[in-house]
């Protein structure tokens, strides 16, 4: 379940094909004359089929649901209605269609979009690690002008980050706001209009990147040629990949992070402290997960689709 220019995606649908797997791509969002379904709910389950241009599967064939980036629910065949009506068809589409290809019986999902929006908070992700031990840095989440102005004096000038994010503008662009060390001079009274997440900056060396796909734990050292506070807002063709042992320790905490969101894949992001024992828990600080993350770029890149395609491979849970 996918958008048609997900590239990431295509990387395991080749994996897949070299496996001799039969591959349906379906971006249900595309619902219409080119996308046709019909679900009836029988003792067993749901039955009936699903229709693309170039495929056709029946519903209680199918033993596995890569979900990655299908498109926002749209109706581009009601581009002439009034917004209500395309607000409704929309509704229409993503619980009839989506509540259908959302629960398949005995079905593996990787992830289940519930599980990712869950995951998604991250006031849970921040918990969650914590409660397992993890390194979490000292966190403020707030609205409080006064609380904000505290934690960073107590905390040294601290970094922003957004939760989300953000929406793509009406001329189609995509956006986003980095991490970024905030100025506490600067936090007047407009905190109070939404909720921030402060937390206390890292000494870190350099980032670390752990890729996480059934059991299979791949990870990267990754360090920006300008020692930039967050790695992302670069260019990434620039950076530094090294690989990187993950303590035995640490993949445990990782696996028991995944169980407990009810995941099966996700890609965490820790500030690395190099000047520290390999042994320390310091070592690694748990920064997020995101548990629909892209992998594409990494330099393991092909080893992480295999390990998707083995993990699709193995269907539906016992």
């Amino acid at each position: 379940m996918t958008s048609l220019e997900d590239v990431t995606a295509d990387l395991v649908i080749g994996e897949l094909n070299d496996l001799g797997t039969r591959v349906v791509r379906v971006d249900p969002a595309d619902i219409g004359p080119e996308l046709m379904f019909g679900a009836a709910l029988g003792p067993g389950g749901w039955t009936g089929s699903l229709t693309t241009p170039s495929r056709a599967v029946a519903f209680e064939e199918i033993g596995a649901v890569y979900y990655r980036r299908p498109s926002p629910w749209r109706m581009p065949l009601l581009d002439g209605a009034d917004e209500r009506t395309r607000a409704f068809a929309a509704a229409e589409a993503k619980h009839g269609l989506g509540g259908v290809l959302t629960n398949i019986p005995g079905c593996r999902y990787v992830n289940h979009p519930a599980a990712v929006t869950r995951a998604e908070f991250k006031a849970a992700q921040l918990q969650t690690a914590q409660g397992l031990g993890l390194v979490v840095p000292p966190t403020l989440i707030t609205n409080d002008p006064g609380r904000a102005r505290a934690f960073a004096a107590e905390h040294g000038p601290g970094v922003y980050k957004p939760f989300r994010g953000l929406p793509v503008s009406d001329d189609g662009q995509a956006g986003a706001i980095w991490a970024q060390r905030i100025d506490p001079e600067t936090l007047d009274e407009s905190v109070a209009w939404t909720a921030h997440l402060f937390q206390a900056e890292v000494p870190k060396t350099a980032d670390a990147r752990i890729t996480v796909v059934g059991e299979k734990v791949f990870a990267q050292r990754i360090c920006a040629p300008d020692g930039a506070l967050d790695w992302r807002r670069g260019d990434w063709d620039e950076l530094d990949h090294q690989p990187l042992t993950v303590p035995p320790a640490l993949t445990g905490a990782l696996l028991a992070y995944l169980e407990a969101f009810g995941l099966v894949f996700g890609c965490f992001d820790f500030a690395l402290r190099e000047d520290l024992p390999q042994d320390a828990p310091q070592r690694f600080t748990f920064i997020e997960c995101n548990p629909n993350g892209q992998w594409g770029w990494l330099p393991d890149s092909t080893d992480i689709a295999v390990a998707f395609a083995r993990l699709l491979m193995e269907g539906p849970r016992p």
